[in-house]
């Protein structure tokens, strides 16, 4: 059986620099939902990327679902960044790495 991830990586917007303290409370309950909902696999922020401010790896059933969670992140949802998403699929024991 096939296994997939779904990887968000936002993109800071031209507002970026105005995200408040109030706005990074908004993203992080809305990551402890998301956590608390099971639909996390793992998040952080990133460095050394250039234009990337962090990345969301979501236990989805589809992209479909991955892309409406990016939607309501609230960094995008408000204007202060953008996104992108891939689809990773598992390589992993249990399939062998894809061989």
């Amino acid at each position: 059986m096939e296994k997939w991830l779904y990887v968000m990586t936002i993109k800071r917007g031209k507002s970026y620099n105005k995200v408040t303290k109030a706005v990074i409370a908004r993203h992080v309950e809305n990551l402890r939902n998301l956590d608390d909902a099971g639909k996390i696999a793992l998040c952080g922020p990133l460095k050394g990327c250039p234009g990337a401010a962090g990345l969301v790896i979501f236990k989805t059933q589809t992209y479909e679902e991955a892309e409406a969670l990016c939607k309501l992140e609230p960094l995008v949802a408000e204007g202060y960044a953008a996104y992108t998403l891939a689809s990773l699929q598992v390589a992993d024991k249990e399939n062998n790495y894809l061989l």
